[in-house]
């Protein structure tokens, strides 16, 4: 598997962001493959990933606080802004995968009409809550697994605790 693209953002003015960095795993579903949302679905499962749903990405800036999330690009594409409104913008479009540590800010800016997304938490995050604003720096423990690959995913060498 080829390494993802690693984002870092400061705390930001209305999002707490993280210091363990945004995950962005291009084509990480080859663009032919057929059905990539069961795809998404399966790899998550199989990790165990959990609380897992099927839709879009809300248009407004938003965090959770008390768990990791991953999205799976499954149709479509889109624009997101991450780290808050002082962030960054990133485009992803079907078969790229998104892992965001609890705390950063993420909204969807613009989009086709195909967007259909994946998403799921880690173990034991699946009751997730959503923040439109805060300061403080959330630790919820480390994923277990890497969301796509398991025990043996990148995510687990890449996030450490410092």
């Amino acid at each position: 598997m080829k390494s993802p693209r690693r984002l870092y953002f400061k705390k930001g003015e209305d999002v707490p962001n993280s210091y363990l960095p945004v995950l962005i795993f291009r084509n990480i579903v080859p663009r032919s493959k057929p059905r990539k949302a069961q795809v998404f679905r399966r790899a998550f499962k199989k990790s165990g990933w959990v609380g897992i749903w099927i839709d879009t990405i809300y248009d407004y800036t938003h965090f959770h606080s008390n768990a990791h999330e991953v999205l799976g690009i499954a149709e479509g594409r889109v624009t997101l802004r991450l780290g808050g409104e002082a962030g960054r913008s990133v485009r992803l479009e079907a078969g790229d995968m998104l892992v965001l540590p609890a705390g950063v800010g993420h909204r969807r800016v613009s989009d086709d009409q195909r967007l259909k997304v994946v998403g799921a938490y880690p173990r034991g995050q699946a009751r997730f809550d959503m923040k439109r604003t805060g300061r403080v720096v959330p630790k919820p423990p480390l994923p277990e697994t890497d969301p796509f690959e398991g025990e043996n995913g990148p995510l687990r060498k890449i996030w450490v605790r410092h």
